[in-house]
C-alpha cells in the first residue's frame, strides 16, 4: 500500500467533510449521533467476536493484564459507549454560541463566537472505545476527524467503524465526517501528523512513548498528556476515615487509566494513624507498596521505593507511599514529581485546602475527592477526547468545548474607521 497517497486521500475527503460538518445543524448531528448508538446496539455481538480476535492476539503477544483491561469490550461497555453517544447529543451544542457581545466607544459591537476546529486527528491505543467517544465528541463539535487506532485493537475499531458510517449514512452527514484508519503500519502515523494542509490538530493518546514521538516530530499543533502520575496527599488535619475511603477508592477502583493515583504521601503526625490500616487493606486487594523508611519503620516487610517509584505511573496494582513533615513537603514532592495530571488533599484546614489548590500546578487539583473523578463524564462534558496536560489551548479533560475555538465578530451599521 501506498500509505502517503492514502493518508493524503484520507486528509483531502476529512477537509471536505469538515466543511460540511461546520455548517451542519444541531438536529442533525444529534440525529447522527443517535444513529450510531443504535447502529452499535444492533451490531453487538459482531463487536463482541471483533475484539475477541483483538484479545486473543494480546494474549498471543503477551500483553499485560492493565493492556488486555483496556482492550476488552463486553455488554457493559459497548452499553457505556452507546451511552456515552447519547449523552454527547444531549449536550448543549457549542457551534455558533456568541459571547462577550458589546458595544465599543466607535459604536460597532464585538463578540467571539464558537467554532470547530476543522479537521480533528487522533492517535490511540488499545481502548477500541475512544473510536466512539472519540466520534462523537466531534461530530458534535462540528468537526472531521480521522481517527488511527493501535494494532492490538484493529478488529474492533474496525467493527465499530462500520456501525459510525452506517449511523451517518442513515442521516445524510458525510460518512467522511469520521475515518479510521485501515491500515496498522506505523508509517500511516507519520503521515497523518505531517499534513498541515489537511489536519488542525492532533490529539495523542496512549503511552508515554508514543506521546513523546507525536510530540516531537509533528507538523501540526498537538494537544497532549504525557502520563498520570497522580498524587494524594493526607494533611495532618484530614478526617482520616474519609482519607481511608478516598485514598483506596483512588488506586484500587481500577489500575489502567491515566487518573489512579501512584504516590501516596501522608503528613507525619497522623501517619501512624493512618498507614497500618490503610495498607493492610491495599494488600488485601493485591496492591504492592512501595515505601519510604518512615513508612517501612511503620509497616513491616514492605518493598523501599526508589527515586524512579516517586516518578513511575504504574497503570497497575502498585502505590508508592511517603510520609513528609506536612503541607509545604508535599507541595515540594508534588513540584518535583507529579506530571500536572490530577492531585488531591484530604484536609479539614480550609486553609490548606486553598494554598493546595492555589499551588498545585496541574490541570486537575481536588479537595476531599479521589483522583478517579478526573475524568470528561464526571465532569458533566459527556464523553472526553482524552485529558490535556498542556497550558494552551486545552487542559484537562477535552470535551467539546475542548474541539472548538472562538473567532471575533464585528457587526456595524455602515461603520467607518475615523
Amino acid at each position: 500500500m501506498d500509505i502517503t497517497g492514502y493518508m493524503t486521500q484520507l486528509g483531502q475527503q476529512a477537509r471536505f467533510a469538515s466543511k460540511q460538518m461546520a455548517v451542519a445543524t444541531t438536529l442533525q448531528k444529534n440525529r447522527a449521533l443517535i444513529a450510531i448508538a443504535e447502529q452499535l446496539v444492533i451490531n453487538q455481538e459482531a463487536l463482541l467476536a471483533a475484539n475477541h480476535l483483538d484479545l486473543q492476539a494480546g494474549r498471543d503477544r503477551q500483553l499485560s493484564d492493565a493492556l488486555l483491561d483496556r482492550l476488552a469490550l463486553n455488554e457493559s461497555r459497548i452499553q457505556s459507549m452507546v451511552d456515552g453517544l447519547h449523552q454527547v447529543a444531549a449536550l448543549a451544542d457549542p457551534v455558533g454560541e456568541i459571547t462577550d457581545l458589546c458595544f465599543r466607544p466607535s459604536g460597532i459591537q464585538v463578540g467571539r463566537m464558537r467554532v470547530p476546529l476543522g479537521v480533528v486527528g487522533i492517535i490511540y491505543e488499545s481502548r477500541p472505545n475512544v473510536t466512539a467517544d472519540a466520534a462523537a465528541l466531534c461530530l458534535k463539535s462540528g468537526n472531521a476527524t480521522i481517527l488511527r487506532g493501535g494494532s492490538e485493537a484493529k478488529h474492533s475499531n474496525q467493527a465499530i467503524a462500520k456501525a459510525i458510517t452506517a449511523g451517518l449514512s442513515e442521516t445524510g452527514l458525510p460518512s467522511d465526517a469520521v475515518q479510521v484508519v485501515a491500515t496498522t503500519d506505523r508509517a500511516a502515523v507519520g503521515a497523518l501528523i505531517s499534513q498541515p494542509e489537511y489536519v488542525d490538530v492532533i490529539v495523542p493518546r496512549g503511552g508515554k512513548s508514543l506521546i513523546e514521538r507525536i510530540s516531537r516530530e509533528a507538523r501540526v499543533p498537538v494537544i497532549k498528556h504525557l502520563d498520570g502520575n497522580c498524587h494524594l496527599f493526607v494533611d495532618e488535619k484530614a478526617d482520616l476515615e474519609m482519607a481511608r475511603k478516598v485514598a483506596f477508592n483512588a488506586k484500587t477502583q481500577r489500575y489502567g487509566t491515566c487518573n489512579t493515583l501512584e504516590t501516596l504521601l501522608v503528613a507525619e503526625p497522623v501517619a501512624i494513624q493512618l498507614l497500618p490500616k490503610l495498607i493492610a487493606e491495599y494488600q488485601q486487594a493485591g496492591v504492592e507498596i512501595r515505601a519510604c523508611a518512615k513508612t517501612r519503620e511503620l509497616v513491616s516487610g514492605l518493598v523501599a521505593a526508589t527515586e524512579e517509584d516517586w516518578d513511575t505511573e504504574y497503570l497497575a496494582p502498585i502505590l508508592a507511599v511517603r510520609v513528609v513533615s506536612g503541607l509545604d513537603a508535599a507541595l515540594d514532592h508534588i513540584d518535583a514529581h507529579s506530571s500536572q495530571h490530577t492531585e488531591a488533599i484530604i484536609t479539614d484546614d480550609i486553609h490548606a485546602a486553598q494554598r493546595f489548590l492555589r499551588e498545585v500546578d496541574s490541570s486537575s487539583v481536588m479537595v476531599n475527592a479521589s483522583t478517579r473523578f478526573a475524568d470528561g463524564f464526571e465532569y458533566g462534558l459527556g464523553a472526553e477526547i482524552g485529558i490535556s496536560t498542556d497550558k494552551i489551548h486545552a487542559r484537562g479533560p477535552v470535551g467539546l468545548e475542548g474541539l472548538t475555538s472562538q473567532k471575533f465578530i464585528v457587526i456595524g451599521q455602515g461603520h467607518i474607521r475615523e
